[in-house]
């Protein structure tokens, strides 16, 4: 009850002060709004889109060849192709709206179908690339091809036909239209299940790993940034009240020292979930809001919740450090910014991790925040579980313990 007392009390005279306030919650948010932005347009999450070269169609017959070819054409998919009228080829090909004009002569569905020549006009721009030109001809001639011997072979199977028709009788097996039927199905089937396929093999290369969206680092960087220099707020309000003398009351109280730094604590502790949760909201829904990446935490939430209360642990830890550590009020800011932004910057807060990572290789490992970082990296930008990153919450309760310890052996109760 005693600790809760002295935590309440911390807490109330924490939410006084404005100025805490604009750094545990509002700055971090300022910092994450620009980042965010500049990082995406620098290294944009969004996957570029492929835009196809546009073919230009004038369709002078309208029969059922010209319509077979056409969609054909789409069906390859190489081209975005437009159905243009005669008047329109040239504004078309001068404004660079299309590679090329594909022209379908009247009569073009009679010719096939009648094995008499046709010719289709590919009609190109000055500033057309040439590769893409000859690639959008090669398509049309091998359709033209397919069309050409499909043609032909049911022209000869209809000569044959009218040819049988004068046999006697006991000599035609096959009616003449049984073996049209025949010949068009099998014609329909070749175009889903080829005779022959070609399949292209490339050397295989070594997987190289995605690289995730840069502005998705900004949002746990700057949490771990911004928890971590709560630190310095515990040790300041502890600094404060042993200058009034308020703590070495405290301390003669009948309280004994572990209710009494818990009382300490756990203001730190509750402050930093909150701070946790107020950023990874504003990560989640503000960046979204303002047409930016949000922070897709329904990705991993359990595994988010507790990598919040192990950030908050260790930066509580990290505050008894400093507190055991500085005797004055100079030294508590010295040593705050120092050790806090030099960590920060170290442990991937202001630069990517995966960055950081192939500069300074395994020295980012030294501090709590590559941990942090790497877990909540892993968790919610590339989609791992808990059970790939239990090595980084081992190592923040590691740490956690470690400045707990120093910070306790070093603390001064007495004055």
């Amino acid at each position: 009850m005693k600790t809760i007392s002295i935590a309440l009390k911390d807490l109330q005279i924490l939410f006084k002060d404005r100025g805490a306030l604009f750094q545990l919650f509002i700055l971090p948010l300022l910092f994450i709004m620009v980042f965010s932005g500049a990082l995406s347009a620098i290294g944009g999450g969004s996957e570029e889109q492929v835009t196809l070269p546009n073919l230009g169609v004038i369709d002078l017959d309208g029969g059922e060849a010209a319509m077979f070819l056409i969609n054909k054409i789409q069906e390859d998919g190489s081209y975005s192709v437009q159905s243009l009228t005669v008047s329109d080829v040239q504004s078309q090909l001068d404004e660079n709206k299309v590679v090329a004009v594909l022209t379908v002569p009247a009569g073009f569905t009679g010719g096939v179908q009648g094995s008499m020549p046709v010719t289709l006009v590919i009609t190109t721009g000055t500033n057309a690339d040439p590769q893409i030109v000859d690639a959008m001809r090669l398509v049309v001639e091998s359709i033209a091809a397919d069309m050409t011997l499909e043609s032909q072979i049911i022209a000869s199977l209809q000569q044959m036909g009218d040819m049988q028709a004068t046999a006697p009788e006991q000599f035609q097996v096959f009616s003449t239209e049984r073996v049209l039927a025949q010949a068009r199905s099998q014609f329909e089937t070749a175009q889903v299940r080829p005779l022959i396929k070609i399949v292209q093999s490339v050397p295989q290369q070594e997987e190289q790993e995605e690289t995730p969206d840069l502005s998705l680092s900004a949002v746990p960087g700057f949490t771990i940034l911004f928890v971590f220099l709560t630190g310095q707020t515990t040790a300041r309000s502890i600094y404060d009240e042993k200058k009034v003398g308020s703590f070495r009351r405290l301390a003669a109280a009948p309280i004994n020292k572990v209710q009494l730094l818990a009382g300490k604590i756990l203001p730190n502790f509750i402050i930093a979930l909150i701070q946790i949760a107020v950023i990874f909201a504003f990560g989640a829904f503000g960046l979204k809001a303002m047409g930016l990446t949000p922070l897709p935490i329904g990705r991993a939430p359990i595994g988010a919740i507790l990598v919040a209360i192990l950030l908050a642990l260790c930066s509580t830890a990290f505050g008894i450090l400093i507190a055991g550590l500085a005797r004055t009020e100079n030294q508590i800011g010295g040593i705050s910014t120092l050790l806090l932004w030099g960590m920060g910057l170290l442990g991937g807060c202001l630069v990517p991790l995966f960055i950081l990572e192939r500069f300074i290789g395994p020295f980012a490992m030294i501090v709590p925040h590559y941990w942090a970082n790497k877990a909540l990296d892993d968790l919610l930008i590339r989609g791992l579980g808990l059970a790939d990153n239990y090595l980084s919450l081992v190592m923040l309760g590691v740490f956690s313990l470690i400045f707990f310890a120093v910070g306790l052996w070093r603390f001064d109760f007495e004055r």
